[in-house]
């Protein structure tokens, strides 16, 4: 019998990319209700809006997915903004979960909290054995304090805290704004557009040689949903393929997979980020029996024709 049968489960940001395909997955586990609330009702950076919440819905069990993201652009142009508002909406929701004895939290983290040069792949016992990469330090640390203090929480209070660390993720209903997207929406849309404009070339950023790990967005909602039933541990566990690629390589399938033959120029002057990410998964394997089941090239194909829909259904309606 699953944990979640009959639970009332509340998920926050519930109404977003990811959080869309986990409130479906939890559907699978039957239980009592599930709720998205939307931030014009609940300000999450605000203590009240937060009791109010807790006090409305009176949740079992809390997925916190709410969080302000971007891709090495926006948390270059915004990192006092990414550290406090991550870090006030979690520190703030933990403790009012606390005081509202929610029988179970769950905190989403982040692979931008490990350290810059971290061997790969990435083990959740290196993550305290260095400083994160620079452009996305203040969102990495603000999330990486919520590991703290869910640790904290369990030693001190009892608290059921749980604290997951996904690698980028993507596929259908992803972030595709030019300013705040990560690099495969980014991608993704150079190469529609330059299609359309009949351009010979694209550029991207850096020099391609980075590496990233990427999952599929299903994938990511799978692993949540069998943490929130099935995991009650205090160490935190990375969420993730197990499968890594250069951005180098990243970029010609994206044009390969939409059909573009033309340039690809590397804009050097900008950065590449981390040099590489990876993670090891072998611990949500034996705690909650998560393996990826998307490939890389499948769940690129579903969202290269997911986002080749909407400008379709954009241009119909202008």
């Amino acid at each position: 019998m699953s944990w979640l049968e009959g639970k009332r489960v509340l998920v926050t940001g519930g109404a977003g990319f990811l959080g869309r395909e986990v409130c479906r997955e939890l559907q699978e586990h039957e239980p009592n209700l599930i709720v998205a609330p939307r931030s014009v009702d609940y300000d999450l950076r605000d203590r009240g809006a937060i009791v109010s919440m807790l006090e409305d819905h009176r949740p079992d069990a809390l997925i916190h997915l709410a969080a302000v993201v971007g891709g090495i652009g926006a948390n270059r142009e915004n990192p006092g903004r990414y550290f406090y508002e991550n870090a006030i909406m979690g520190i703030e929701l933990v403790e009012q979960c606390r005081l509202a004895q929610v029988a179970k939290t769950v905190l989403i983290g982040s692979i931008c909290s490990y350290p810059k040069h971290t061997p790969v792949p990435f083990c959740e016992d290196q993550l305290w054995n260095g400083y994160p990469e620079e452009t996305n330090a203040p969102y990495g640390l603000a999330k990486k304090m919520l590991l703290v203090q869910a640790q904290a929480y369990r030693q001190q209070y009892g608290m059921n805290a749980i604290n997951l660390l996904p690698v980028n993720l993507y596929g259908p209903g992803d972030n595709f704004n030019t300013a705040s997207s990560h690099v495969i929406p980014a991608l993704i849309r150079k190469v529609q557009e330059a299609q359309l404009t009949r351009s010979r070339f694209i550029e991207a950023w850096g020099t391609g040689s980075a590496s990233r790990e990427f999952l599929f967005v299903r994938d990511a909602a799978k692993a949540i949903t069998a943490a929130t039933d099935r995991y009650d541990g205090g160490e935190p566990v990375n969420i993730g393929s197990g499968a890594e690629i250069a951005i180098r390589e990243l970029t010609e399938l994206i044009c390969e997979l939409s059909g573009y033959e033309g340039e690809i120029r590397w804009d050097a002057t900008k950065p590449d980020g981390q040099p590489r990410r990876c993670l090891d998964t072998t611990r949500a394997t034996a705690a909650f029996g998560f393996s990826a089941e998307t490939s890389l090239r499948d769940g690129l194909t579903e969202t290269i024709a997911w986002w080749n829909r909407q400008g379709d259904r954009e241009s119909r309606a202008a």
